[in-house]
């Protein structure tokens, strides 16, 4: 007899990283609990389910992960006030993780982000145990940090913190495919041409954190094999290695638009991916697929 699908809830199913998220489960023939705000905004995909509701409520909370065997959290509002980050980045996710505890989930998968890391001029290389920024570096990392912080306090749970830096993908809400693009053709095009734009293609993150959520990336009592049972355990993801000449001179010349470099002191090491690769997990998307999708949106949408 065939292993029954694994139930995994993913919340804001509706955006860029949680909607992939949701296509990665259901190639993989699991059954997705799609956590949206507002009715209609999940996917619609075999396989997947809408719930309306928000994650932090308790009672909605119990509900939607009741019988699950993983939940996915990709909400963070990055842009908004520093208080509301924190209320629903750190707050409502650790609540949403103590709720998944409670409910006899195994496994929680959280997208954070390699904006944790201390990445200034001179650090180098940065691998998992890499400083972090400091308190006050901050909203977005502090907040980021904050959440990372309240989920490795609770216990019972086999908790993942994936990593990505810039996130490449084609999308409305896509803040480096759409966002700062816009931002870009308004005139904030200032950057040190040799400084390194760590990236990954959302696709390809996806693919680590379906993987991870359904048991597929076994667990192990060595972060470098595995996710530790029963811990909280970061791991790195990123594309091929890049600079903001690739990114920065790909968005302006899309836009027909000249850049303005710079030559202050930058970062210009690498994010180390050793403990992602060791767990089966190999980028496709190569850095020209990836700037050839943004350039093409950019042009299209011109």
């Amino acid at each position: 007899m065939a292993a029954p699908s694994p139930v995994v809830v993913v919340t804001g199913a509706n955006g860029l990283v949680g909607a992939a998220v949701c296509r990665a489960l259901a190639e993989r023939s699991a059954q997705v609990r799609a956590v949206v705000r507002r009715a209609g905004g999940a996917p619609a995909l075999d396989g997947v389910t809408e719930h309306v509701g928000e994650f932090a409520d308790e009672e909605f909370a119990r509900t939607v992960t009741r019988g699950a065997d993983a939940v996915v959290t990709t909400v963070h509002p990055m842009g908004s006030s520093r208080e509301e980050q924190h209320r629903v980045g750190a707050e409502g996710t650790a609540a949403l993780a103590r709720a998944a505890r409670d409910a006899g989930v195994g496994r929680l998968v959280h997208v954070s982000t390699a904006g944790v890391y201390d990445r200034s001029h001179g650090i180098g290389d940065v691998a998992e145990d890499g400083a972090l920024l400091p308190e006050g570096s901050g909203a977005y990392p502090d907040t980021k940090n904050a959440a990372d912080a309240a989920l490795a306090q609770v216990e019972g749970l086999t908790t993942v913190l994936v990593r990505p830096p810039a996130i490449l993908g084609a999308g409305e809400t896509s803040v480096w495919n759409t966002l700062r693009p816009r931002a870009i053709r308004d005139g904030d095009r200032k950057a040190n041409p040799a400084q390194t734009f760590a990236w990954v293609h959302v696709d390809d993150l996806a693919a680590l954190v379906a993987d991870v959520a359904t048991g597929a990336v076994a667990t192990s009592d060595d972060p470098a094999r595995g996710p530790v049972a029963g811990a909280t355990t970061p791991v790195i993801v990123a594309g091929e290695p890049a600079t903001l000449r690739d990114y920065v001179g790909t968005v302006t010349g899309a836009l027909g638009i000249e850049p303005e470099w710079t030559d202050e002191p930058v970062w210009t090491g690498q994010l180390r991916t050793d403990r992602a690769r060791g767990w089966g997990w190999t980028p496709r998307v190569g850095l020209t697929h990836a700037m050839g999708e943004l350039r093409e949106g950019l042009t299209t949408g011109a």
